[in-house]
């Protein structure tokens, strides 16, 4: 069985290096969990750090980190669903939200859980994600702000997950000035403006953020140490907190090029081959992980000198070329991930969770 493995200090340290840098520009921020799948030890593990906010998508995750960390202030990063009005308002301390009816049905129920419940509202800066339109927003605020058992603490704006649209300057300021407007004309504090995300970091680092920005939700940069404006990674940061081990479990030199007629494949797709390779062998390892665990766009051999070539469904081939390192059936190949793969494979019921601790 394939194994991804966790390095707790690694994680550690990008955590340190996020919080500082957030209490410097004394900025809020909360923890993106959904990564972890619901995995009951790296959610154990996470909660050790000093986190004050927890953001998840899947109320069950939030049951789980309430149950381990009671005192954790808990956020549902979704428009609810009706049918899980009762579990958010008992899980989530805030929610996001878009949609005046599901607002009515959560303040009816946090009545009935003698509760007030905490809510930030979406805006739509052109993502086309969730948000109320900009011309709605007024009117929006003005319905929340009459419902008894809801309270607002926020405004906020999800980009780059769909389109990848940035969360440049202008659209922050924006942001912001939305805040500044809703202030004035209610006579209400808003305590959030959660325009921040794993995207918007580097634009804290060049003191680029447009003032009034003060919270952000950090998922991939914390587990990746990805610079997601850039498409690179950021300095100072690690970007194998989690990695991959996969065992090999056949290993024979092969002809480079198949032979017979050529079809599709399990994905749907004809292969091109170089017919110039006619006759050229390598040594190609099979291991076991395939397309039923995550996408190989998501997987990159530690090893430089060796190449994912193809896929079935759950086996990958890997071409070790002239297998200068002597790898044998039952080593172990390691591979990097990116955000995404790691996502597919702590979802996968077939790939082994661990534990590693780096000097």
């Amino acid at each position: 069985m394939a194994t991804i493995s966790l390095d707790t200090a690694k994680l550690k340290a990008n955590f340190e290096y996020l919080d500082t840098l957030f209490r410097k520009e004394n900025i809020q921020w909360a923890v993106v969990s959904k990564l972890l799948c619901r995995n009951k030890e790296y959610i154990q593990e996470l909660l050790k750090l000093d986190i004050k906010q927890i953001c998840d998508s899947r109320v069950t995750n939030l049951k789980l980190i309430k149950s381990i960390r009671p005192d954790v202030e808990t956020i549902y990063i979704k428009p609810p669903a009706k049918r899980s009005i009762k579990s958010v308002v008992q899980y989530a301390d805030i929610s996001m939200n878009t949609q005046l009816e599901t607002l009515r049905l959560l303040s009816e129920e946090a009545q009935r859980q003698q509760k007030i419940h905490k809510v930030i509202i979406m805006i739509e800066l052109g993502e086309l994600r969730e948000g109320v339109m900009r011309d709605d927003v007024l009117d929006f605020y003005d319905k929340v702000f009459r419902m008894h058992h809801i309270e607002v603490v926020g405004l906020g704006a999800n980009l780059s997950c769909l389109y990848g649209i940035l969360p440049n300057q202008d659209k922050l300021i924006q942001l912001s000035l939305y805040q500044q407007l809703i202030e004035a004309k209610f006579n209400k504090k808003i305590k959030y403006v959660s325009g921040g995300s794993s995207v918007t970091i580097p634009l804290l680092l060049q003191g680029l953020l447009p003032e009034g920005i003060n919270h952000f939700r950090v998922g991939e940069t914390l587990f990746c140490g990805t610079d997601v404006y850039h498409n690179t990674t950021l300095h100072n940061m690690r970007t194998d907190v989690f990695v991959l081990f996969a065992q090999i479990i056949e290993l024979i030199e092969k002809p480079v090029v198949p032979t017979g007629e050529i079809g599709t494949n399990l994905e749907g797709e004809t292969p091109i081959f170089d017919e110039t390779l006619q006759g050229k062998t390598s040594c190609r390892a099979l291991i076991d992980l395939g397309l039923l665990d995550v996408d190989r766009k998501h997987l990159m051999p530690a090893d430089t000198n060796i190449t994912i070539v193809g896929g079935s469904s759950d086996i990958f081939v890997i071409d070790l070329g002239d297998n200068e390192k002597e790898y044998k059936t039952g080593d172990s190949l390691e591979f990097k991930l990116d955000y995404m793969g790691i996502l597919r494979l702590l979802n996968s019921k077939y790939i082994k969770k661990s534990f590693r601790t780096s000097p």
